[in-house]
């Protein structure tokens, strides 16, 4: 199973997106500041997460939300209280 996440920063206006075959790991790395580009934007916290059974969907995935991350649909979206 690979798992393409998006990641919420609680202090600051900003989304990670990416894949990992292990989620619960990954988000522990990003909020421990293990992760290079997410360190300064810490804590974090999942917001949205999908699974796919090959890497080449997920790619697809990931690719397509971070296309809708810089159109700012994602932080809009990651505003919203339902």
């Amino acid at each position: 199973m690979i798992f393409v996440y998006d990641l919420k920063s609680i202090s600051h206006n900003l989304i990670c997106i990416g894949m990992t075959d292990n989620l619960k790991s990954r988000i522990i790395r990003h909020n421990r500041g293990y992760v290079k580009s997410a360190k300064a934007f810490k804590p974090l916290e999942l917001f949205y997460f999908e699974k796919f059974a090959d890497r080449t969907e997920a790619r697809g995935k990931e690719m397509f939300l971070k296309s809708a991350k810089e159109k700012g649909f994602l932080i809009l979206f990651s505003c919203l209280k339902i």
